[in-house]
């Protein structure tokens, strides 16, 4: 569906749009980012890896890392998401997900869940989940119950490999994994309906990282309209502008 690293496919007929950095912030390097959002003045970010899993409060400014709690070393954390007082975090394949408490971090229950864990979101109604396939499911908050799937197409081709997801004016934006595009999906068909090429963040560092540490998190202060992106164990973070790409 995505040609190769940073080139949108179907550029002729899906909107792309090319980035502007506003901003640079620092990043903890060794965040292994699966989840990332932006509420009241704050990051929060979960990371992922066995033994180094985590759900963060993060100041945005210094990257410095206010709160932490860690989830047992034998799962592999992914996506998070906040509904109401409380942080919603999923696995990759423990097939189970953690409700912590927003203020004090403090884990309050667990819930299950078939199948692999990969981003997580909210749309004000229901938590959006995605499982690495082209299908998102919407859960209800209250029970974690599955209510329906959306498949995500281009043109009638499922895209696989949707990673974190953030909610944004009213579009599911989607990392694809191991891509350095962004999906803008619209929720109610499914469809894909722009491409964010991040092509170039970080080029020179990237050289001397791992074939994992791809783009990956994105947070949006609904606020200010802020923008913001970084990438597993990126030493940045970066806030961006949008702009859409001249037809050729």
């Amino acid at each position: 569906m995505l040609g190769p690293v940073g080139a949108p496919a179907l550029a002729d007929t899906i909107p792309v749009y090319d980035i502007t950095v506003v901003h640079t912030y620092p990043h903890d390097p060794q965040a292994f980012t699966q989840g990332l959002l932006y509420r009241d003045g704050f990051l929060y970010e979960s990371t992922g890896m066995h033994g180094r899993s985590s759900i963060r409060k993060v100041n945005l400014e210094t990257g410095r890392v206010l709160q932490q709690a860690n989830l047992p070393a034998d799962v592999f954390g992914e996506g998070m998401t906040v509904w109401g007082n409380e942080l919603f975090g999923i696995t990759w394949q423990s097939q189970t997900g953690y409700v912590f408490d927003l203020a004090s971090f403090k884990l309050k229950r667990t819930f299950s869940y078939p199948g692999e864990g990969w981003g997580l979101t909210q749309d004000g109604k229901q938590l959006i989940m995605s499982d690495g396939s082209n299908e998102l499911r919407l859960l209800d908050p209250a029970t974690q119950r599955e209510v329906r799937r959306i498949a995500v197409t281009v043109n009638g081709v499922p895209v696989d490999q949707i990673n974190e997801l953030e909610w944004v004016n009213g579009e599911i934006y989607a990392n694809i994994w191991q891509t350095d595009v962004i999906a803008r999906i619209d929720p109610a068909s499914g469809n894909v309906v722009g491409w964010i090429d991040l092509s170039g963040l970080l080029r020179a560092e990237r050289k001397q990282m791992g074939p994992d540490d791809v783009l990956n998190g994105i947070a949006y202060d609904p606020a200010s309209g802020r923008l913001f992106v970084t990438g597993k164990q990126w030493p940045k973070l970066f806030e961006i502008t949008l702009k859409r790409r001249a037809a050729k």
